[in-house]
C-alpha cells in the first residue's frame, strides 16, 4: 500500500471553475454562506452548507440537509458543472494570496497510514463535528473537501510539481476574496510513479487542517468493511506554509477590575503600554487591548528561561504561555472547548477586529498572539501530543468544490 495514489477526481468543468469554487465549508456560519452563495447557483457552498437551500429554521445538522447535499452535488454532476477524470491523476495545486505562493500536489492519502500515525495528528476532535462530515460524506458518496496535510524538507516532490505546473493550468479561477487557484492535471504515468515513490520515501506527513475530515475518512471507511482507503488530501511543502495569529477575547474580568487584572499579569509579565496596536514578534510576547487601550507584555525572564528550558513542545506554544500564565489563573477559564466567556479570532480578520470587539462591549479583553510555527506544529505531532484548540490559522485555504473524491 502507498501513501498516496491518483485518483479520478470531480472537477469544475472547463471555464466553471470561478463560480463553483467556495471557502472551505467550516470556515462560514449558515448565515454568510447563504449570503454568499445569492445570485450563485453554481457555487459548491449548495454541496458544503446546504442548509442554505432549506428554511433557515432548520438545523444545519438536519437530515434534510444532507439529503439536500447529494442532490446538489448529483445536480452539478448532471449538469455538466463537474466532470470526473477520465483516468487517476495526481494534480499540482497552486495558492497565490498577497505575496504568498503555495504549489501543493492533489492526491487521496492512504487511511492505514492515517491510522498507524504515519500521517501525525496534533488536535483532538469532537464526535458532533465528526458525526457531521461522515454524514456529509455518505449522503454525497464522496470527500468534497480536502485535508491539508504538510510535508517536511522534500525536493524531488518540489522538483516534480515545478515541472507539472509549467504549462497552461487546467483551472485558474480567483475567488472572491482574492486567493487565486490554480490546478494542473498530472495524467503522464511516469510522472505519478515518480511522485508515489517520492512521497513513499517520507517518513511522515503531518495534517496541517482537516482532523474532523481525516477521522470522518476513517469511520466511513470501516463503516465499509475498507481496510486500505484513501481520503482526499493536499499535500504542501511545510517551507511555504503560512500560519496566522489565532487569537483570544474574553467576555468578561473574571469579576476583576482593569486595575487588578494589570495587577495580577504584572507578576509574569512586564507590560509596556502602547498608543498602537501590538502585534507580538515572538512567542513570549502578547499584545492586549485592555480598558481602551493596547498594552505590549513581555513573559518575565525567570518564567522564560523554564519554559525554554522544557521538553515539552507544547509548553513552548504562545497559546499555551497565553493560557497557564493568563487565562486559567486570572480568569479562570481552564476548558476553551466548552467555556462561553471566551471565542477565537482568526488572524485574517486583523487586529481592528480585536480592537473592536473590545471597543464595543462584546469583548472585556482580547489578547493578540505570535503565530504558531510549522516547525512547532510538527514537534508536537512528532511527540504524539496534542494542540490547545484553535491554535492555528492557514492562509490562504484550499477550496472546496476543486477537487472531490468520489467513493465508487
Amino acid at each position: 500500500m502507498t501513501l498516496i495514489k491518483p485518483f479520478r477526481a470531480f472537477r469544475p468543468a472547463a471555464g466553471r471553475a470561478a463560480e463553483i469554487l467556495a471557502p472551505p465549508y467550516d470556515v462560514l456560519s449558515s448565515a454568510e454562506a447563504r449570503e454568499r452563495a445569492k445570485g450563485k447557483p453554481w457555487s459548491f457552498l449548495h454541496v458544503s452548507k446546504a442548509e442554505i437551500d432549506l428554511d433557515p429554521a432548520v438545523d444545519p445538522y438536519d437530515p434534510a440537509v444532507y439529503a439536500k447535499a447529494g442532490e446538489n452535488f448529483r445536480r452539478m454532476v448532471a449538469a455538466g458543472a463537474l466532470v470526473r477524470e477520465a483516468k487517476p491523476c495526481y494534480y499540482a495545486y497552486r495558492l497565490t494570496w498577497r505575496d504568498r505562493v503555495e504549489t501543493g500536489l492533489g492526491a487521496v492519502a492512504s487511511i492505514a497510514a492515517y491510522a498507524e500515525n504515519r500521517i501525525r495528528k496534533h488536535e483532538l476532535t469532537t464526535p458532533v463535528k465528526e458525526d457531521d462530515r461522515v454524514r456529509q460524506i455518505e449522503a454525497v458518496n464522496a470527500q468534497t473537501g480536502s485535508v491539508m496535510l504538510a510535508y517536511a524538507a522534500a525536493p524531488e516532490v518540489d522538483a516534480l510539481l515545478a515541472r507539472a505546473a509549467e504549462g497552461a493550468p487546467t483551472i485558474d479561477a480567483t475567488a472572491d476574496d482574492g486567493v487565486r487557484h490554480q490546478l494542473w492535471t498530472i495524467a503522464d504515468e511516469a510522472t505519478i510513479a515518480a511522485l508515489t515513490r517520492a512521497v513513499d520515501a517520507l517518513p511522515a506527513l503531518y495534517i496541517a487542517d482537516g482532523h474532523h475530515r481525516s477521522a470522518a475518512a476513517l469511520r466511513v471507511a470501516h463503516s465499509r468493511g475498507e481496510k486500505d482507503g484513501y481520503f482526499l488530501a493536499v499535500l504542501l511543502p511545510q517551507r511555504e506554509m503560512t500560519i496566522l495569529d489565532y487569537n483570544r477575547v474574553l467576555r468578561d474580568l473574571n469579576g476583576k477590575t482593569p486595575e487588578t487584572v494589570l495587577d495580577e499579569i504584572g507578576r509574569r509579565y512586564a507590560i509596556e503600554p502602547s498608543d498602537q496596536p501590538v502585534r507580538p514578534s515572538r512567542a513570549d510576547e502578547i499584545g492586549m487591548a485592555l480598558g481602551g487601550r493596547w498594552h505590549r507584555l513581555t513573559l518575565r525572564p525567570e518564567i522564560a528561561a523554564q519554559v525554554a528550558a522544557s521538553k515539552d513542545p507544547v509548553a513552548r506554544l504562545p497559546v499555551t504561555l497565553l493560557a497557564r500564565n493568563i487565562i486559567e489563573p486570572i480568569f479562570g477559564v481552564t476548558d476553551p472547548r466548552r467555556d462561553k466567556r471566551i471565542d477565537f479570532v482568526g488572524g485574517g480578520r486583523g487586529l481592528g477586529e480585536l480592537e473592536r470587539l473590545v471597543a464595543s462591549g462584546a469583548a472585556a479583553v482580547a489578547f493578540a498572539l505570535y503565530p504558531t510555527q510549522m516547525t512547532d506544529l510538527m514537534a508536537v505531532a512528532d511527540a504524539g501530543a496534542i494542540m490547545p484548540p484553535k491554535s492555528t490559522w492557514f492562509e490562504p485555504k484550499l477550496a472546496d468544490g476543486i477537487l472531490s473524491h468520489g467513493l465508487d
